[in-house]
Order: structure tokens, then C-alpha cells, then sequence
């Protein structure tokens, strides 16, 4: 599917029906790793309409030169946004860079953010990134990109990988990331903080954004719970499933208390 937002076409695909989850990756891939990482999470709860957009310059959504900055993008997600969900409250799930995002979409469409989920943010200030270690696995196995991503390098991780992972790489805009990346870091806002029910998931050997950072989200969301996982790095959607579907249900609880 595809909704024009300015002069960007937006490419996403959705499942089931309700109110709408919009599934954010991060960067040098694009839907298929989000939907298959968090869409065993989300599928079995009654009443969701799963939304996960290609960010602009990766898949298939566009890139235009107008696009010069994290800020233009951001303002590109919003306007997504209220497309997709007509402007009705939603439920934002960010990875990585697509959790940076999330977290200014929540910040200035408060009204409109019914829960918040950070998976592995990417954050302005990293701090105490841990060296990159296996725990599972040869280590032998894979190129250079997966041994890089994954801490448990088994067949099966190997096998989601090439399947989720790696068949983006082919579809990424290179010239219109590096553009974009030189002004990579948004404009920092002045609203208060989200309020709303949020939930902070890292992984304790993320050698990419690390954990350090994203445990500082707990003090500045009001209403966070924080999960650091042990033998997780930078690909724990895809190390550590059912621990994030029981942490993604238990978000998905608090945000149906909070409404009543």
C-alpha cells in the first residue's frame, strides 16, 4: 500500500483491524525486519490494526531532495501518521532508529500517542556502548554484517537474517541517507514529556546503541517500565521473541488501564 505525504510516497503494509499500531525500523532495512519481529507479538491481541511504513530512503518509499534532515523526516512521519490513522490516537513501536523517531512523534502529537514502546533506541547521547561479544553460536557463521548484529549467531538467526534482514540492504537510498544523515540529530523540542504508558527494552550487549542511555529514559517518561536483557544485542526482536511479546503485552495492558 502507499499514501502520498508531500512529496514523499510512503510504501507500508498493515494487518488485522481496530485502533492503529504504526511499527517503526530502524535504519538500512525496512518493514519486512519489523514485521516479522514484532508482528508474532501483536498479532494474537484482539482489536489492532498493524501498520509498519518503509521509512523514507529504505524499500520502497521515497526520498526526495527535499528530505535534508532527521527533522524533515520526522515531520514526514507525522504527516504519515495522521494519514494512516485519520487522525485518531494510536500506538507507536519503534526499533533503533525507528524508537528515535517514535519518541519525538510521541512529544509533539501527545494527544494522539495512546502508548509508547522503545526497542533498542537509538539515542542523541550514547554512553558505555559494550564491545561486541557472542553467546551463542561459532561465531563462524554468516557475513560480516550478521556477525556484527546478532549475539546469538545460530542457523536459525542466520536463517532471519537472510530472510528479514539482509534482502533490504539491495533497496536502501544511500545518497539520500547520507544526506539526511548529515543533520541526523533532531531539533530538541520544549513539550513535556510523554505521559503516556511507555515501555523502554534494551539489550545489555547491544554493541550499537548500548543500554546505559536508554536506562536514562526511565526519569524522563513518568509512566516507563524498563526491561535490560541479558544475552540480547542490537537484533533482540529476533534473539529474545517471547520475552518481548510477554514485555509487549504488558504494555499493552497499562495502556488499556490507563483509558478507563
Amino acid at each position: 500500500m502507499e499514501i502520498r505525504v508531500g512529496q514523499v510516497v510512503v510504501h507500508y503494509v498493515e494487518h488485522g483491524s481496530g485502533r492503529p499500531v504504526l511499527v517503526l525500523h530502524g535504519a538500512g532495512v525496512d518493514h519486512r525486519e519489523t514485521e516479522a519481529c514484532f508482528e508474532p507479538a501483536l498479532d494474537g491481541v484482539a482489536g489492532l490494526r498493524r501498520i509498519y511504513p518503509d521509512l523514507p530512503g529504505m524499500g520502497r518509499t521515497t526520498a526526495p531532495g527535499t528530505l535534508r534532515s532527521a527533522d524533515d523526516v520526522l515531520d514526514t512521519l507525522l504527516a504519515f501518521a495522521d494519514e494512516v490513522t485519520g487522525g485518531t490516537a494510536y500506538l507507536l513501536v519503534g526499533h533503533s532508529a525507528g524508537a528515535y523517531y517514535a519518541q519525538a512523534m510521541a512529544a509533539r502529537g501527545r494527544a494522539q500517542v495512546a502508548g509508547l514502546a522503545l526497542v533498542c533506541p537509538l539515542l542523541p547521547e550514547l554512553r558505555d556502548v559494550p564491545e561486541h561479544r557472542v553467546v551463542a553460536g561459532s561465531g563462524e557463521i554468516g557475513d560480516d554484517v550478521f556477525r556484527n548484529y546478532f549475539v546469538i549467531q545460530t542457523p536459525e538467526m542466520l536463517e532471519r537474517h537472510e530472510q528479514y534482514v539482509a534482502p533490504s540492504a539491495a533497496l536502501v537510498d544511500q545518497v539520500a541517507l547520507e544526506r539526511i544523515g548529515e543533520r541526523w540529530e533532531l531539533t530538541p523540542g520544549h513539550a513535556p514529556a510523554y505521559a503516556g504508558p511507555t515501555a523502554v527494552v534494551a539489550g545489555r550487549l547491544d554493541s550499537t546503541v548500548g543500554y546505559a542511555a536508554a536506562i536514562d529514559l526511565v526519569d524522563h517518561y513518568p509512566h516507563a517500565s524498563l526491561a535490560v536483557v541479558d544475552d540480547a544485542g542490537h537484533a533482540l526482536p529476533h534473539e529474545r521473541p517471547e520475552l518481548l511479546r510477554a514485555l509487549l503485552a504488558d504494555w499493552l495492558e497499562r495502556v488499556g488501564r490507563a483509558e478507563h
